[in-house]
């Protein structure tokens, strides 16, 4: 199921990241002008409007996907409406905080402070030379961005959630012993039980799953908050913050680090020498495993970032649609309209269901890395007998 799942949205992704590239599109709106008489040109028809004038203002949308999906250094509201966020950087002299406002909403504005005057480029803050106007390549090089962008603000808000939902359900267990579980905790115990009983157990070992149920529970609650936020379209949703890059590979720098520290002798004796194999095909056997330890992360990291990341370019690329088909004709926009609508419906309903998929399907691995990681040279005959049983 989740593999068809993957593979429509990967079609789907890739005929509008095609479409996108093929044509340039425009959203050309007619201003009212007593004074002027203006021919528009639509296709190969002409259209005389006694109120039209030159203004012409357009419409992006690969520019406008980027952007939604994309970190940022203020939040969106609506219209014109954003949230500032800090801005802090550690530079060669210090450390600067001010608000990200003085960069403006179209992030081209420089901003002079005490120590450097910063601007924004392709995202990320930079320092510009005063004498110059470009940017300083080795002041910029040294600088550390702290900043607190839309992701980081989003990555708070879905731990205060978890510790919200967490510190709920432990207080409801304290105060309801021996009774039915009810409000947040009916809610949280059987997902609870399910990572414990369908993820844990069976990959890691009756004996040694207990260790690895706090990051388990954590990395799962983590991913499966913050992508159901990120399928809410107002604040505080909206954000794509498992789609990125970064943080994807920082839960799979997580899973690596874990790995490594839990991994037995059998585990590495296996990696670097497996047993009963000739030595001329361990010359082949071994660069390959060792490559294949540092590949499992790296598909944990691609395979979160790719299908969230995904999702929200499939949802913005029907919208966009709207005002692609609405330059061509004001009709077609409004046919068009309606139709993007139920694509974004269904595609709603199926990322409540990928959102779920990918939480469980990043735990689930990270369990098999820990399993084969923990497990001594007679696992797999205990692992047998205990299916037997």
């Amino acid at each position: 199921m989740a593999n068809k799942i993957n593979t429509f949205r990967g079609l789907l992704l890739a005929f509008f990241i095609f479409s996108l590239s093929v044509k340039s599109f425009s959203f050309n709106p007619i201003e009212n002008d007593k004074n002027a008489e203006d021919t528009l040109r639509v296709g190969n028809t002409h259209v005389h409007d006694a109120h039209a004038t030159h203004s012409e203002e357009k419409f992006d949308a690969g520019k406008m996907i980027l952007e939604h999906v994309a970190d940022n250094h203020s939040w969106h509201l609506f219209g014109h409406t954003s949230i500032s966020l800090p801005v802090i950087v550690k530079t060669a002299k210090g450390i600067e905080i001010f608000s990200s406002s003085h960069f403006g909403h179209d992030g081209k504005e420089e901003y002079k402070g005490a120590l450097y005057t910063y601007a924004v480029k392709e995202g990320s803050v930079v320092i510009i030379d005063n004498e110059l106007g470009t940017i300083d390549e080795i002041a910029t090089a040294s600088m550390i961005d702290l900043s607190i962008t839309k992701n980081v603000t989003a990555m708070f808000i879905g731990m205060l959630l978890m510790c919200l939902i967490f510190i709920s359900a432990a207080n409801a267990y304290k105060n309801n012993r021996g009774k039915a579980p009810k409000g947040i905790q009916s809610f949280v115990e059987p997902i609870i039980m399910f990572v414990r009983d369908d993820i844990a157990r069976p990959n890691i070992g009756e004996k040694k799953y207990a260790r690895f149920m706090p990051f388990l529970l954590t990395v799962f609650f983590f991913i499966l908050i913050n992508n159901y936020m990120g399928l809410i379209p107002f604040f505080p949703g909206g954000v794509n913050l498992t789609g990125s890059i970064s943080v994807a590979m920082v839960l799979a720098a997580f899973t690596l680090v874990i790995t490594f520290i839990v991994a037995n002798k059998n585990y590495w004796q296996h990696i670097f020498a497996m047993p009963g194999v000739p030595i001329p095909v361990l010359i082949i056997l071994t660069p390959i495993e060792i490559i294949g330890l540092f590949l499992r992360p790296f598909v944990l990291m691609i395979r979160l970032f790719a299908n969230i990341t995904a999702g929200h370019i499939i949802a913005l690329a029907f919208f966009s649609l709207i005002f692609i088909f609405g330059e061509m004709h004001a009709g077609l926009g409004i046919g068009v309209s309606v139709l993007s609508l139920v694509f974004t419906v269904f595609m709603g309903a199926l990322e409540l269901l990928v959102a779920f998929l990918q939480a469980y399907v990043f735990t689930l691995l990270s369990a098999i890395y820990f399993g084969a990681a923990v497990e001594d040279a007679h696992g797999h005959a205990e692992s047998h007998a205990e299916a037997h049983h």
